[in-house]
């Protein structure tokens, strides 16, 4: 049993394990383009149908026109980098919705919502452009489908768990259900913090590339802060990183950014 347990959760681990560009993550993921993208497409449009588009022309041609420079940037990047197919294969689109929720978000494929709510938070050009960059980093680092397969993972798990333990002692169980606890519990909290760092350290470098100034990027989570009264759970509770952690990585991570952008903001030949 220990013998199969061990090749069903190697097989899990190492199978289409690929690197993050730019930031060199490695990353497990076997959910396909192919087999994500219509159903995200299709959600995309059903929330589109469902709520209300912002009828302030200004922030949503904003929206837009931040949207079209950040995802330019992003295909520039990856047809220099031989991901050509996976540059094709995105369907970039950009809608500000009328809601006081402070959020935005991008489907796998580029489908890119900004709630009104989030607007005075990014207070200018730059700030939309700094919030557009995160978020269009999760769609280009594929964190939802990479989700999607710890997702299947933990499925795995709970079988292995109780194909594991059958017939065993209960403290044996309870070993093996708080080692998987914790993969589930914390683990993939802290999981989610990664992502989420990675995210803006691609969106800075993305942001820049489109001409955009990334020193607001970490101004974007001082206004945050000051929005929720400097008030939050304790980080290693939180499936995001604290925003004093956010304004010092992307402080730090700012000289390192530009670098990139400029190495990868090249015409292409």
């Amino acid at each position: 049993m220990k013998k199969i347990i061990i090749l069903v959760l190697a097989v899990f681990l190492f199978a289409e394990c690929s690197t993050v560009p730019i930031t060199g993550r490695k990353r497990v993921n076997f959910v396909s383009d192919a087999d994500v993208l219509p159903t995200s497409f299709a959600q995309y449009s059903t929330f589109l149908q469902e709520n209300k588009l912002s009828t302030n022309k200004v922030m949503s041609n904003q929206i837009k026109e931040v949207g079209k420079n950040i995802s330019a940037a992003v295909d520039r990047f990856m047809r220099a980098n031989n991901m050509v197919s996976e540059a094709d294969s995105y369907r970039w689109e950009f809608n500000l919705v009328e809601d006081k929720t402070i959020n935005a978000w991008c489907m796998p494929g580029g489908k890119v919502v900004f709630y009104t709510g989030i607007m005075p938070i990014c207070d200018n050009v730059n700030g939309v452009a700094a919030v557009m960059g995160h978020e269009v980093a999760h769609a280009f680092a594929k964190h939802g489908q990479e989700r999607m397969t710890s997702t299947y993972g933990q499925q795995i798990g709970g079988l292995l768990v109780a194909l594991g333990t059958a017939n065993k002692s209960p403290e044996s169980q309870q070993m093996w259900n708080t080692a998987f606890g914790v993969t589930t519990g914390l683990g993939m909290l802290k999981y989610s913090r990664v992502h989420e760092q990675e995210a803006d350290r691609l969106g800075l470098v993305f942001m820049i590339m489109a001409g955009y100034d990334g020193n607001e990027a970490a101004e974007v989570w001082v206004r945050m802060s000051a929005n929720s009264g400097g008030s939050s759970q304790p980080e290693i509770l939180s499936t995001h990183p604290s925003n004093e952690s956010r304004i010092a990585d992307l402080k730090s991570y700012l000289p390192t950014a530009k670098a990139y952008a400029k190495k990868y903001n090249q015409p292409l030949k």
